[in-house]
């Protein structure tokens, strides 16, 4: 009897820890642990190509952009050895979303994406300004 609790004990405690698979901003999927907040999200009054290029001179400052995908504007760049995606979205023709996941080895990072995110919206900010 102790046997069969201790293994179910074992079994159940192994299927909690084992990790899963994380969809990221790409559409792909990544291994990872699937309970961890990982994504910030937010919304500007700004077209695409204007938040595809702040968001190309954020990840260039912070570390190295791996993929840009202009077709669907989507962005994976390595910053302090954790994986960031981005994805920018056009919602109605005046507001524009942006998705900023971060992920470290296995675990989801909310700091880094909102640090990403914060710069973003920097950006923008900086950048009309100068018009």
């Amino acid at each position: 009897m102790k046997i069969k609790f201790l293994s179910f004990i074992a079994l159940s405690a192994g299927l909690v820890l084992l990790p899963g698979c994380i969809g990221t901003q790409d559409g792909h999927t990544v291994a990872g642990v699937p309970f961890t907040k990982d994504r910030i999200v937010s919304r500007y009054a700004r077209p695409v190509p204007e938040l595809a290029a702040a968001t190309r001179t954020v990840l260039n400052r912070n570390g190295k952009i791996l993929v840009d995908n202009s077709v669907n504007n989507s962005f994976e760049a390595k910053v302090n050895q954790h994986t960031v995606w981005v994805k920018v979205t056009d919602i109605d023709g005046r507001i524009t979303e942006v998705t900023v996941q971060a992920r470290g080895k296995m675990a989801g990072d909310v700091d880094t994406a909102a640090e990403i995110s914060k710069q973003i919206g920097m950006m923008l900010v900086a950048g009309s300004g100068r018009n």
